[in-house]
Formats: structure tokens, sequence, C-alpha cells
């Protein structure tokens, strides 16, 4: 019974990380497309003499935004640690397992 509450509480905090990096996949993909839309026109109808750093004042801001969502997404597994490598060793091992027997 105690090792059943344990794993549903491994499962929900499981959950709760895929939606957090789910939410942040999906905040990229509107923040790439919304950015696209406005900065298509600034480099079409803007001469090179006018551009200045507030022309891209929404790409900046936003993607400092985006930056604390990943980091509050992926939190201290953001780059490459040792940690990282060691799941997905894991994780590709199980998956040959699971290949393997079926």
């Amino acid at each position: 019974m105690e090792e059943d509450k344990r794993e549903y509480k491994k499962y929900i905090k499981a959950k709760k990380q895929v939606e957090e990096i789910k939410g942040f996949y999906i905040h990229l993909v509107v923040y790439l497309v919304i950015n696209a839309f406005l900065l298509v026109p600034i480099f079409r109808y803007v001469s090179p003499d006018e551009l200045n750093i507030w022309s891209f004042s929404t790409a900046i801001f936003w993607g400092i935004g985006l930056a604390f969502h990943a980091y509050s997404a992926f939190g201290k597994h953001l780059m490459f640690s040792k940690e990282w490598e060691e799941r997905k060793i894991k994780e590709f091992m199980e998956k040959d397992k699971k290949e393997y027997w079926e």
C-alpha cells in the first residue's frame, strides 16, 4: 500500500514535469511564429540605417522570458549535465531491452 502511494507520487511528479516541458515547447512555437510575423516586415520595409535595438525589442524581451520558461521547465538539466547523460543511457538501455523482448 505504501509502495503504491510512492509510485503514485512519482507518477504525479513526472506528469507535472512533462506538462511543463510541453508548455515550454508550445511557448517556443508561438514565439517563433509571432516573431516571424513581426520581424519579416521590419526587414522588408525598414532600411538597415533605420534599424535599432528597439526594432527587435519584442523578440529580445520575449526571448528573455522564454529563457526563464526553459529554465523552469528543464531546471538544472537544461544543459547536458552528468545526470542527463546517466538518464539518457538508462533510457536507451531500457528501450533496447524492450525491443529485444518484443
